[in-house]
């Protein structure tokens, strides 16, 4: 999906590996979009998130697969990261706290709520994974 040859798809790389928030937007039944900040890991192919089992944006993947996924932007419109793709919820995918790439990335993070990592993977249980078919990086 990014090609590493080209110096905005590497940056835009960089991000997706360090960034802690990334925005997904999914499809509510009556067609409104729902956008939602999220933790997430990056793979270099897909997107991995955990969320509550009842939160809006599962029963939304769940109806329509049908998702972006973004991060912010410089603050001048410029710096951007975009996707398109399709989510699916994963039942079979290891709990959080048995990502280690998960827990290096977001640890301080979920202590800074209060919880300990298997708490956490408990409430949010889960794992929506983003497939893109398209971005746009510049």
């Amino acid at each position: 999906m990014l090609d590493p040859s080209k110096e905005a798809h590497a940056h835009a790389d960089r991000r997706l590996r360090s960034e802690q928030v990334a925005w997904l937007t999914t499809v509510r039944a009556d067609g409104q979009a729902q956008s939602t900040p999220v933790w997430f890991l990056w793979d270099g192919e897909t997107f991995l998130l955990y969320s509550q089992p009842g939160a809006q944006k599962v029963r939304n993947v769940s109806a329509n697969p049908k998702v972006s996924l973004h991060l912010g932007d410089d603050g001048a419109g410029d710096d951007i990261v975009t996707f398109e793709g399709a989510a699916t919820v994963e039942p079979d995918t290891p709990r959080a706290d048995r990502v280690a790439e998960y827990l290096a990335k977001y640890q301080t993070a979920i202590e800074g709520l209060g919880y300990e990592p298997g708490p956490f993977a408990r409430t949010y249980s889960t794992a929506i994974r983003v497939r893109p078919t398209r971005a746009r990086v510049w």
